[in-house]
């Protein structure tokens, strides 16, 4: 086998072992130490293929966006219109995260990164993969939005930046999912913990996400 077509095939055995370790122990119980175990090679090694956890987090994050992407595409119907479209895939991502809350955690560990930080963390040829894979994820985004805006549904300037503040703003909900919680007020003012209900929460945050696109001077519905 050639050397290149051996060491693409490690980056990829490291980078499903980290998936795994993730989805049964969360992104903070996984170690170096732990995935090198899983993959059966020496720590080092993984060095040699990603100059630092975090370019090998970045690796699995594209893993994730992969799966995600095509969960999106699945519930997109271009025949629907596009705030039907927008609601179909928030309902495909915030089900995604709900299913893999290491994506989740995964995703925000990156984000809180400034962007001059993260170049100093990850490689150009990593960055580069990584933003592709955000790309592909948010495209249908973009175009549903793009279209809501021909058609008078949305006032959206910025696509692409909108998609971006949707994608923030949903793994921020994905957050509160996870936790299963929601902490509420007696009437003596003390607080407490209530379980969470999924279905409200995402109904909440659909609506919020599609008012962002819609804007605050056109009420839902008129054109």
């Amino acid at each position: 086998m050639p050397v290149e077509e051996r060491r693409a095939r490690r980056t990829r055995e490291i980078v499903e072992a980290t998936r795994r370790l993730f989805d049964e122990r969360g992104v903070r119980a996984a170690q170096i130490e732990d995935i090198a175990k899983a993959v059966g090679i020496n720590r080092a090694i993984i060095y040699r293929h990603f100059t630092t956890k975090e370019e090998l987090f970045a690796m699995t994050l594209v893993d994730y966006l992969g799966e995600l992407e095509a969960r999106i595409a699945e519930a997109d119907d271009a025949a629907n219109s596009p705030t039907e479209r927008l609601s179909a895939q928030a309902d495909a991502f915030f089900a995604y995260g709900a299913e893999y809350p290491a994506f989740v955690d995964c995703a925000q560990a990156l984000l809180r990164f400034r962007g001059r930080d993260l170049v100093d963390e990850v490689s150009q040829e990593r960055l580069i993969e990584l933003g592709q894979a955000m790309f592909q994820c948010l495209n249908r985004v973009v175009r549903a939005l793009e279209d809501g805006t021909a058609a008078g549904e949305f006032a959206v300037t910025d696509p692409q930046l909108m998609s971006n503040i949707l994608y923030a703003e949903g793994l921020g909900v994905l957050n509160l999912v996870n936790f299963q919680k929601s902490v509420r007020s007696l009437h003596s003012g003390l607080p407490f913990m209530d379980d969470l209900p999924f279905d409200e929460v995402v109904e909440h945050a659909k609506r919020s996400l599609i008012a962002m696109a819609i804007g605050p001077s056109r009420p839902a519905g008129t054109r």
